[in-house]
């Protein structure tokens, strides 16, 4: 049996002018994590916002008990420098800190924004990095990635090293509202068949329409940002989204 469902719904399509409370309305109403999409307009061509407003939001949601509780934030880091960032973002109250493999190969070993560092990061020392700052781990991969790209990581037998979740992107990262591809699903069945005990992340186009197909090839980690935000009933999406991974376990 697969993990449990996660219903995560993305932020950015929440109502910034009261985010606050859009996010503890969003965990009253079933969700299990908070997907929180930070873009930096180089890794991605569009930004979004950084640390201050993880700091603003954290206390309107719970700390989760326990590792992948309610109340989980799970930072996305659609960033070009990734390391730099997981202090700031750990002090912030982000609780799962995940990267995309395409800019842990491409970038420095600096620990801090303002530090400059000859020495290469990758996914490997990545993992480890996040762990030692005391969060989840994950690990994200664009439509143009291969998955298989990730076999080393996984097979990792230091588990310091191992990521706790694998997102596989359903569109291509930097704009909310994109439409559904199924051509990545079959990456998310390699993963479960491989890793039965995965927390698989899909992200992009996820709604009541699509869920099925994620649901079938093995996710269990459902990002979802207009099909919440903008449902009449929220709730309700969330406890449907839910079901279709539930059933399928």
């Amino acid at each position: 049996m697969s993990p449990p469902p996660i219903i995560a719904p993305s932020i950015l399509s929440a109502d910034f002018a009261a985010l606050g409370k859009a996010c503890s309305d969003t965990i009253d109403h079933g969700a299990t994590w908070l997907h929180v999409d930070i873009m930096d307009g180089h890794f991605v061509p569009n930004m979004t916002f950084g640390a201050p407003v993880v700091t603003k939001i954290r206390p309107h949601v719970q700390r989760p008990s326990s590792a992948y509780g309610t109340g989980t934030f799970d930072c996305h880091m659609m960033i070009a420098e990734p390391k730099k960032w997981v202090k700031d973002f750990r002090k912030a109250g982000c609780d799962l800190y995940c990267f995309h493999y395409e800019a842990a190969v491409n970038s420095t070993a600096a620990e801090n924004p303002a530090d400059h560092a000859e020495s290469r990061t990758n996914p490997k020392d990545m993992i480890r990095y996040v762990h030692e700052q005391k969060m989840l781990a994950g690990i994200a991969i664009k439509p143009e990635t291969p998955v298989d790209v990730l076999w080393d990581v996984l097979d990792n037998t230091d588990k310091e090293e191992v990521p706790d979740m694998v997102l596989v992107m359903t569109v291509h990262p930097g704009f909310g509202g994109q439409k559904f591809m199924a051509s990545e699903l079959p990456k998310v069945g390699a993963l479960r068949d491989r890793y039965p005990n995965l927390n698989i992340e899909v992200d992009g186009g996820l709604s009541e329409a699509t869920i099925d197909q994620a649901a079938e090839a093995g996710a269990n980690v459902i990002v979802a940002g207009s099909a919440v935000f903008g449902a009449k009933d929220p709730a309700d999406v969330i406890s449907k989204l839910k079901s279709a991974v539930e059933s399928r376990r």
